[in-house]
């Protein structure tokens, strides 16, 4: 066949086909003279070779030997590569495109789509990173731009790693997952879960206009369409977000556009499936992309006076000089491009980095509602997104680091300051012992606490059972009861900052004896570490053998002193009798049932054995930790005379068990203070108003740095315990009741506290809170009663409830208005 001839690539092509008809897309594929064998094994490989061979030779064609490969996993066939995994483009051929130059004129431009649209099916979104090069192909259109630029290099990186297409498989079913947006189209073909081919395309201003609905129609006829050789005459599913399509063909009330798309499915065997947005990724996202539209800002730029911004980039010599270099170039300087006239850094306005705006800026992204004060990387990235000047991150770094707001609302997210410092080793047994109390457990055998002291160097404890409310003077008593006529009084004792060992009948007592007391810092209660240890296996202990019956506690308190006191310590090795008596301590034996006729003591002795036996299991999980173990989870820091810190307080803590539904909400620190004097290695002085009822000396823990200009007058709540919590306080009585349980009675007052609502006003006892507030007088302080509804839990328990509107003259509420007697569910 003679070349030049018009016809002669069909009829090339026609006879390749008659040749070898009989096994075309069985295991032959032929393009021209590109003859590609395929099989799944190397035997059926040499068997289909051996037939292409025989029919070559029959019809008398020769193939050039320098040209052919056989046996090959993977082959470059019509510019891709063909292998088990899929399809993938030819990389020989992608270089040919990563060379080409910047179009200069329509031709070269149209050079480069065609060669690019030759891969489009392995290029997600192809259409729409695209769009700003065929938008150059309308006529008279040409002039190259920034986004032309843009686009140029995108699809030249998108070829660089395109994805392997998987290959056809005609004995499984097609997917087409289709979607469309408000300015494109997008589609998938997939097999298994693995794509075969994409398509998208945008849509003109008119298809634009159309329902959602009449593009998800669209999108779904032309992805029919674009892949009919692979669908017709087969079932295949169709996957769109658009619920109403899943009946297409069963309509019956249409418009002429709907006709018209679904005429292009009729033949087709498909079913469609309701798949939404969020799942159905691929094609959502080809169809997402927006052409050109840019997003607008949440933040107003109203504030901006572009005159005086521009007069100062004039007079900043630096951009003036970039701004030649770019006017100068055809495109953008490393990312740096002329708009307008004026200076753009990937879309982000430049400015001076001495800009007399970047307060204001820093203020409006970081400070404003919509900046919301977030952190370093979260206002940098906001403004990031608007302007660009030089050091910009160090400088909205330095901003937030600076910020009182944050500094004193935020908590802080590193680890506690200040390395574990040990207590001095005592020298003698009993010379240095610590004490706590354990509160708040039911009423046992005329006990409500526990009083827990231990000795610091032998680690032997006593516990000792009190009840509630107890004073200095009674906590005294049972101290020199139960402490010093064993042990003598001790030259010093480490105690947290109780009322009991605040008092001042406490610490006259101990100076007159030569007693060096040691209080804790200020709500760090860690430094009594080893009272705070054993307290906590006590109450291990406790609810370990108590089971159901959590007022037995008290009989089991000798037992868990005896356990205690006879285990051996993790750090001295030794049990703490063993080393105040020099023996190791009497072992008890093992007793046997039916050894004593005594039933009682029977149970009582077995009952005994049970407990020993699982104590060293319960005890030793509450052991002191070393220094290391504890410095692992802690950092080093000190602070200097002079620096401002800021004081870490607890939420607010109400008497009652009442809970404020803003604890949340209440400030992490309090502000700035000034450090007067360092007091050991981690625990500091400040300078605390005059005005303040705390001690003034704090664990490094409770302190954070300032940072910034410190206020003119730093500011911390009046209402403070002395454990840094603050308390709610009373504000009046809204009524007063007597509850009856049993054959018992107590009275009850209903508060109102201070800066709560009266809602929010609780029941107390009338004793409790003369106790916690002596300073709030009951009988100048009732108000109004009978206000909402009173019910009793108790079954079968009756309620007097005083209640009086205000009296004249005398405020007595001992026999003030009725008594109501209540009923379980009643209400006055």
């Amino acid at each position: 066949m003679p070349f030049g001839l018009m016809n002669a690539p069909a009829t090339f092509q026609s006879l390749m086909n008659d040749v070898f008809r009989p096994y075309l897309r069985r295991f032959v594929l032929v393009f021209f003279d590109d003859i590609l064998v395929y099989s799944k094994s190397e035997s059926e490989h040499i068997h289909h070779l051996q037939l292409v061979l025989e029919l070559l030779h029959k019809h008398q064609l020769y193939a050039n030997l320098k040209k052919c490969d056989f046996g090959r996993t993977t082959i470059s066939y019509l510019g891709h590569m063909i292998s088990g995994a899929g399809v993938a483009v030819d990389m020989e051929k992608v270089q040919s495109m990563l060379d080409w130059p910047q179009p200069r004129n329509l031709r070269e431009l149209r050079g480069f789509l065609g060669l690019t649209g030759y891969y489009r099916r392995f290029i997600a979104n192809y259409a729409h990173i695209a769009q700003p090069l065929t938008q150059q192909l309308k006529k008279d259109s040409f002039g190259w731009s920034e986004d032309a630029t843009n686009s140029f290099q995108n699809l030249k990186a998108a070829l660089i790693n395109p994805p392997v297409l998987a290959l056809p498989d005609f004995e499984k079913e097609f997917v087409i997952e289709a979607d469309a947006s408000g300015f494109g189209l997008g589609a998938v073909l997939m097999q298994a879960g693995r794509p075969l081919a994409y398509y998208s395309k945008l849509l003109g201003v008119q298809a634009r206009q159309k329902s959602i609905y009449e593009k998800e129609l669209m999108a779904i006829c032309l992805a029919i369409q674009k892949w009919r050789h692979y669908l017709a005459g087969r079932h295949f599913i169709v996957c769109t977000d658009q619920q109403s399509l899943k009946h297409i063909m069963l309509q019956r009330e249409v418009n002429v556009e709907y006709q018209k798309w679904v005429r292009k499915l009729m033949g087709f065997d498909f079913e469609v499936r309701y798949k939404p947005g969020l799942t159905n990724k691929a094609a959502d996202a080809l169809s997402r992309k927006q052409a050109g539209i840019g997003l607008n800002a949440l933040v107003s730029r109203a504030a901006i006076d572009w005159t005086e911004l521009d007069k100062e980039l004039a007079a900043d010599k630096v951009i003036q000089k970039l701004v030649t270099t770019v006017s100068q170039s055809t495109g953008n300087v490393n990312g740096f491009y002329l708009k307008e006239g004026r200076l753009w850094f990937k879309e982000r306005c430049v400015i001076s980095q001495s800009s007399s705006f970047i307060p204001s800026l820093l203020y409006e992204y970081h400070d404003s509602a919509v900046g919301g004060h977030g952190g370093e990387l979260r206002t940098y990235l906001r403004l990031a997104g608007d302007w660009y000047w030089v050091g910009m991150r160090r400088d909205v770094a330095k901003y937030v680091q600076k910020c009182l707001i944050c500094q004193q609302q935020k908590a802080s997210q590193q680890v506690p300051a200040g390395l574990l410092q040990p207590l001095p080793i005592p020298s003698q047994i009993w010379d240095d012992i610590s004490m706590d109390f354990i509160d708040g457990l039911p009423l046992s055998k005329g006990f409500n606490s526990i009083f827990v002291v231990v000795d610091r160097l032998s680690k032997y404890a006593h516990f000792i059972g009190l009840k509630h409310p107890y004073t200095a003077p009674t906590v005294a008593e049972v101290f020199v009861r139960e402490i010093v006529r064993l042990h003598g009084f001790p030259v010093s004792i480490v105690s947290d900052r109780d009322r009991i060992f605040l008092s001042l009948f406490w610490k006259e007592l101990f100076r007159l004896q030569g007693t060096a007391l040691k209080h804790s810092t200020a709500y760090h209660p860690q430094t009594d570490g080893q009272t705070e240890i054993v307290n906590k296996g006590l109450e291990s202990y406790l609810r370990c053998f108590i089971g159901g019956k959590p007022k037995s506690w008290a009989q089991w308190l000798s037992w868990a002193e005896f356990s205690y006191n006879t285990a051996p310590h993790s750090s001295t090795k030794f049990s703490p009798f063993k080393i105040v008596y020099g023996r190791d301590p009497p072992q008890l034996l093992h007793f046997g049932r039916g050894q004593t006729p005594v039933h009682s003591l029977d149970e009582m002795l077995l009952e005994r054995d049970a407990i020993l036996a699982d104590l060293q299991f319960h005890l030793l999980q509450s052991q002191q930790r070393m220094k290391a173990a504890a410095d692992t989870h802690r950092r080093d820091e000190v602070f200097e005379v002079g620096d401002q810190v800021f004081l870490k307080l607890q939420p607010y803590r109400q008497s009652s068990l009442a809970r404020r539904p803003f604890e949340k909400l209440a400030s992490r620190f309090y502000g700035p203070f000034l450090v007067l004097e360092k007091v050991g290695k981690v625990a500091y002085k400040l300078e605390l108003p005059a005005s303040s009822r705390i001690h003034p000396v704090f664990h490094i823990s409770q302190l954070k740095r300032f940072i910034g200009t410190a206020p003119v007058s730093p500011n911390i709540p009046d209402q403070l315990s002395p454990e840094l919590e603050l308390v709610v306080e009373p504000e009046e009585v809204l009524a007063v009741r007597q509850v009856h349980q049993g054959n018992s009675a107590h009275m009850e007052v209903l508060i109102k506290w201070k800066g709560l609502p009266t809602f929010e006003a609780t029941w107390e006892d009338i004793t409790l809170t003369s106790q916690r507030f002596p300073s709030f007088h009951l009988e100048d302080k009732v108000n109004l009663a009978g206000r909402g509804n009173v019910t009793h839990p108790g079954q079968g328990t009756n309620m007097k409830v005083f209640t009086r509107t205000r009296l004249k003259g005398k405020r007595d509420i001992s026999n003030a208005g009725a008594i109501v007697s209540l009923e379980k569910g009643e209400s006055c």
